[in-house]
């Protein structure tokens, strides 16, 4: 905003000295022009009178003296014709003594006296020159005429100075309104700099640095301190709404564990016709807890804000892969890892571990034995879990990202929370997740990271330190396991 002021004010400048020094050009030039073209006329008059007189008395022999002194001093040229336009005498010029002139236009008209004044091309290849050309007459008598003229070069030599001297001011208003403009925009986008600051560590989820109240026109100071008090209502709502999800996951999980234990309880006592309904209560109050659990880990992870940095996907696939193996023996599906490396890619700490795990539980919950999961590394940072169950029509993949929902054929307890905290993670990450139908049947989850440049900073993934520092980045973010989790 600083470079659109500052240009703003020089060209408003720029405008306003076009404005003043353009005209004033012209103005001058034409003045000069003017006034060269008037003391040419008056020079050209004056020597007409003495050419005159010795052509009167006869004195031709002395024209050249006379002219030749005038043009030495002055740098003009002098032509001077009889009555019948025969040069008597010429200097500064190519034309020689007893050529006929009378035939010019300017000569013509001298010697009916009528004097003439203008510009021209050179007869003797100089370029445009200013003329004169006066009658050397006494009363009505014309005994001859006299051509005075200059080159153009003597008064555009001065037309061409003062354009300089102009440009010259010019730029140096110019330069000294750059300098005040550049101090009134620092000023009037300081606010707006401590502002933007503000604003990026805001969405961080700190305000170390709040905008500066203080400075800036009236306005930009009301908007700054206005943020402010947004900023530290906004925190001090963030902050109770994490106290409240932390007061309440210990609050809820209490009275939880002791409803399911009470409920336990009875099966001694109950006829053995209603353990069926004792198991289903049990198992909806575990249900109960899991949702919980999940909800308050959905709203601590909204709430926390955490830089993306570069993850090694090679060796968090292999990583959670060689857990998930046994796992996966046990149910008798193959659990599999495809496609050339992907390197590393930009992902929230601890959240790419989460993301594998959560789709992989999801795909083990519906794969048959005998089957085949696959986990496939895709150029463009692409990482497809691909499964062969049973699938999700294009209407239910639409909906499976939405809180609580689950497949109306869905034969398992998930709490429709997972995928909805999956497609958070990768987010925040700065990534995408989609859904689509694997070839052959099943379900192919696609997440679209964003590759880590080589020269990034790098965050470990996979070896003993890597899994160290995600496990405690994605202890500041929640911690989800595979049992909430639900298509």
């Amino acid at each position: 905003m600083t470079r659109r002021l500052l240009y703003s004010y020089l060209g408003l400048a720029l405008l306003v000295l076009a404005g003043l020094e353009i005209p004033l050009g012209y103005l001058y030039a034409r003045g000069e022009t003017s006034r060269f073209a008037q003391t040419v006329e008056r020079d050209a008059t004056m020597l007409a009178e003495v050419t005159e007189e010795n052509i009167e008395e006869g004195n031709t022999g002395e024209l050249p003296d006379a002219i030749g002194d005038y043009t030495a001093r002055t740098g003009g040229r002098v032509v001077v014709v009889d009555r019948t336009g025969v040069v008597l005498a010429a200097s500064g010029s190519a034309v020689r003594t007893g050529t006929n002139l009378s035939a010019e236009p300017d000569i013509a008209a001298a010697l009916d006296n009528r004097p003439t004044t203008g510009t021209g091309a050179d007869r003797d290849g100089g370029g445009d020159v200013l003329y004169s050309t006066q009658p050397g007459a006494s009363g009505t008598t014309i005994r001859g005429a006299l051509r005075l003229t200059y080159p153009m070069t003597t008064v555009t030599g001065r037309v061409h100075r003062i354009w300089l001297a102009l440009a010259l001011v010019g730029a140096c208003i110019l330069a000294a309104v750059a300098l005040v403009a550049f101090t009134l925009a620092r000023w009037i986008t300081r606010p707006l700099r401590t502002l933007h600051r503000a604003t990026a560590q805001l969405a961080d989820g700190r305000l170390t640095n709040p905008p500066d109240a203080t400075r800036g026109p009236p306005e930009l100071r009301e908007l700054a301190a206005s943020f402010t008090h947004t900023a530290t209502r906004l925190r001090h709502l963030l902050d109770a709404q994490q106290a409240f999800a932390g007061e309440a996951s210990h609050q809820l999980k209490t009275p939880l564990t002791a409803l399911r234990l009470r409920l336990e309880n009875f099966e001694p006592y109950l006829d053995p016709r209603a353990l069926d309904s004792l198991d289903e209560a049990v198992g909806e109050v575990e249900r109960l807890g899991r949702m919980v659990h999940g909800l308050l880990a959905l709203a601590r992870l909204e709430n926390t804000a955490t830089t993306a940095e570069p993850t090694d996907l090679d060796a968090v696939l292999a990583d959670r892969a060689a857990m998930w193996e046994p796992l996966a023996a046990e149910q008798h599906v193959r659990l599999t890892v495809t496609g050339t490396r992907a390197g590393r890619v930009w992902a929230i700490p601890g959240a790419l571990e989460q993301v594998v795990d959560n789709l992989v539980a999801n795909a083990l919950r519906v794969s048959p034995p005998g089957t085949t999961l696959t986990l496939t590394r895709a150029p463009g940072a692409e990482l497809h879990v691909v499964d062969q169950g049973p699938g999700l029509p294009p209407a239910d993949r639409e909906r499976a990202f939405d809180r609580f929902w689950r497949a109306s054929d869905s034969h398992h307890d998930g709490t429709g929370l997972g995928l909805p905290i999956v497609r958070h993670l990768v987010r925040a990450s700065g990534g995408e997740i989609t859904l689509h139908s694997a070839p052959g049947g099943g379900l192919d989850a696609c997440v679209r990271l964003r590759p880590a440049p080589p020269d990034a900073g790098f965050l470990g993934g996979g070896g003993g330190g890597g899994r160290r520092r995600a496990a405690s980045g994605s202890s500041k973010l929640l911690d989800i396991s595979g049992e909430i989790l639900a298509r």
